[in-house]
């Protein structure tokens, strides 16, 4: 027998040569495992939507099949708020995860201003990323985001606009053109169509980040022609405090009670709501058209087959008054206009049905959505990621938050104020001299009736939440406001 056909010898040649295999093997850096597919985003921003407006946080009379959808298919928090309850501030801080006083971003008169360029959106960040970026419908923020660089770009920067011939500015990769105008399409179905068109354009292995903002319902209210029918015949139930402008304002700061011109019925600005019903109807009737074009958005998904690839996230830019006090708008600090709906849809990192009450904010939008794409959360960022606890309730995650509004004068007459909200307290003070403050216990008292302020029996609380209001406040960098 030859020495090669020797079983001994061969046996020895062939572990001698597995030993040397792995050997070599082990000399040699493991290459390094592919990073996780980064997901989809969708960012669908409400107009001035309450937090109770929408059928799954109980409103006994809008439907919104489409917001429940993200809700039950992901997780919803039941205390979600706005940091300054006003259009273009508020957007600020949503794009930028920061405090108005920190953008300098304070008012919807500094709209046509660019915002600082050290101030990084959280879509530059994504870009980085390698995201593609864009942005449909109302942008109504500084420069209307014109300065930062889109893949596409289809906004306006107008508070209103027209809903019926609506004026859009669309551009792309970096460069925006000149206004446009639409003729006989409602501007949220415009809006949505050309979001839509851009999903189906091709970008290679590309992640999207889509920003879809709407305008309606936002006044004058005009209402789509097929929701024109809508809710005729039904009762609008009238808030508790409907009439209480007609008992005086025990204990409201004067110019609350004699001052404010966002009253229904006797308002003099362009965004006049003349009447309890008229106003209710056409928001909820807004809100509706709102929930079809998300389900427009969620066919397309679906169709594409890159639903549970797409993280969807759901907010408000700011809540709204509808009748409580005979009041509409927004600005003040009381909880129908600072409270927001805010879900999360992403079935990878999501369980379905998830219910959170812990305190978040609208500076956290920003780091979650970073966070969604697996990316850390900017050191100027003063919001934090709201994921973790789609995974566990977390008591300690905020118990307390500061409240900022600046603009003065305006149509409605709100003056401006900062405050704290606590878990249970809350604490106003109105800047203007004399200077004016309301105080709540919002456990017992929450529509916000019996103002504590300056009772003997609640001195020591007042003075607490000043000093932990003034320290909220010294955490949070100024920029002066842009010239």
């Amino acid at each position: 027998m030859s020495p090669t056909n020797d079983p001994t010898r061969r046996e020895f040649l062939q572990t001698t040569a597995a030993v040397a295999g792995s050997l070599l093997a082990s000399s040699i850096p493991a290459a390094a495992e592919p990073a996780p597919k980064r997901p989809n985003l969708i960012f669908f921003f409400g107009e001035g939507q309450r937090a109770d407006a929408m059928s799954v946080a109980g409103h006994p009379l809008l439907k919104t099949p489409n917001h429940d959808r993200i809700a039950n298919e992901g997780v919803r928090f039941t205390n979600a708020f706005c940091t300054n309850a006003l259009c273009a501030p508020a957007r600020a801080a949503t794009l930028t995860g920061m405090y108005s006083r920190s953008t300098g971003a304070l008012a919807n008169k500094d709209a046509h201003k660019p915002m600082p360029a050290d101030i990084l959106f959280f879509t530059e960040t994504l870009r980085q990323a390698g995201y593609a970026v864009a942005i449909v419908g109302k942008t109504h923020v500084r420069n209307g985001a014109e300065d930062r660089y889109w893949d596409y770009y289809f906004g306006h920067n107008d508070p209103s606009n027209n809903y019926y011939n609506p004026t859009y500015k669309e551009g792309r990769n970096g460069k925006i053109g000149e206004p446009q105008q639409f003729q006989n399409i409602y501007a949220d179905d415009l809006a949505v169509d050309r979001a839509l068109q851009w999903l189906d354009e091709p970008r290679g292995d590309k992640p999207f980040c889509l920003l879809v903002w709407f305008v309606t319902p936002h006044a004058p209210f005009f209402r789509a022609r097929k929701y024109l029918d809508l809710y005729n015949g039904v009762p609008i139930p009238k808030p508790a405090t409907f009439d209480d402008d007609l008992k005086g304002y025990p204990g409201k700061p004067r110019w609350f009670a004699n001052n404010l011109q966002n009253k229904i019925g006797t308002a003099v600005s362009s965004d006049c709501a003349r009447s309890l019903e008229e106003l209710a109807k056409d928001y909820y009737a807004g809100l509706t058209a709102v929930d079809d074009l998300i389900g427009r958005v969620f066919t397309y998904l679906e169709k594409k087959n890159i639903l549970d690839d797409t993280a969807i996230l759901h907010g408000s830019d700011h809540g709204y008054f509808l009748g409580e006090w005979r009041l509409f708008d927004k600005r003040l600090m009381h909880e129908p206009s600072i409270r927001v709906p805010l879900m999360v849809r992403y079935p990878k990192r999501i369980k379905p049905g998830v219910v959170r009450d812990e305190m978040v904010l609208d500076i956290d939008i920003a780091p979650t959505l970073l966070d969604l794409a697996g990316l850390p959360t900017p050191p100027k960022m003063q919001g934090k990621s709201i994921l973790p606890l789609a995974k566990a309730a977390d008591p300690d995650f905020r118990k307390e938050w500061f409240y900022e509004y600046f603009e003065y004068p305006n149509p409605e007459g709100v003056h401006p104020c900062c405050g704290i909200r606590t878990e249970r307290y809350k604490l106003i003070q109105y800047t203007l001299a004399p200077q004016e403050f309301e105080m709540y216990d919002l456990q017992t008292d929450p529509g916000e009736l019996n103002n504590l302020y300056g009772r003997p029996e609640h001195a020591a609380l007042q003075a607490d939440l000043l000093i932990r209001m003034d320290k909220l406040q010294q955490k949070i960098p100024t920029r002066p406001a842009a010239a």
